[in-house]
């Protein structure tokens, strides 16, 4: 049944366009992941943080660099986009992504929020600078509506992300997504691009 709405972006469009690398504030950049990262994954899994919230483990580089060769694919196929944080010292210190749940849905102009920062670059101001060069990007250049960022409501790191990035709380999703430790309420952030720009008004 085809739909009666254009594509908010039109589908090929940023396959086309190829990944790009996103400059950040003080030096930080997202990059395309390489095969010689895979030491990266083993290390952030390793951290109890990070395995608690994103619930899976990555116990060799062999897996590591097995889902590294599978993001180029993902980007062509316009499923998820992953990105490397690395620093002004050329060290990757994260992730960031259009990932999780929702992925990137082109038709709808929607994409999910998703990163990681290593436990010995936390406290530096990462993953702000990180979402905000991300959003940037993704609503002026690649021309999303809006983004949503996701946490347990238990994850009180990722809510001052949100917070210091003009992702406002939207609600709570009751017991919305399985954890290690069973179902978590989950905060739900969003931001729209121009603030909503292209809303139907209501009717007066």
């Amino acid at each position: 049944m085809p739909s009666l709405l254009p594509p908010v972006i039109p589908a090929g469009s940023l396959a086309a366009a190829g990944q790009p690398v996103l400059p950040a504030a003080d030096g930080l950049r997202l990059r395309p992941w390489r095969p010689s990262d895979a030491p990266v994954f083993v290390s952030a899994f390793a951290d109890p943080a990070i395995r608690r919230w994103h619930a899976r483990s990555v116990d060799s580089e062999e897996e590591a660099r097995e889902m590294i060769a599978g993001h180029p694919g993902a980007w062509e196929e316009e499923r998820r986009a992953e990105w490397a944080l690395e620093d002004a010292a050329g060290k990757v210190v994260g992730r960031a992504a259009l990932a999780g749940g929702m992925g990137m849905n082109l038709h709808d102009g929607l994409a999910e929020v998703a990163y990681w920062i290593l436990p010995e670059a936390r406290g530096r101001g990462i993953a702000p600078r990180a979402v905000e060069a991300l959003t940037t990007w993704a609503f002026e250049t690649a021309g999303f509506h809006r983004l949503e960022l996701a946490h347990s409501v238990h994850n009180t790191a990722s809510c001052r992300v949100a917070e210091k990035t003009a992702f406002p709380l939207e609600g709570t999703l009751r017991s919305a997504l399985r954890h290690t430790d069973g179902w978590h309420d989950m905060h739900l952030h969003a931001r729209v691009a121009a603030a909503g720009a292209g809303l139907i008004p209501p009717a007066s």
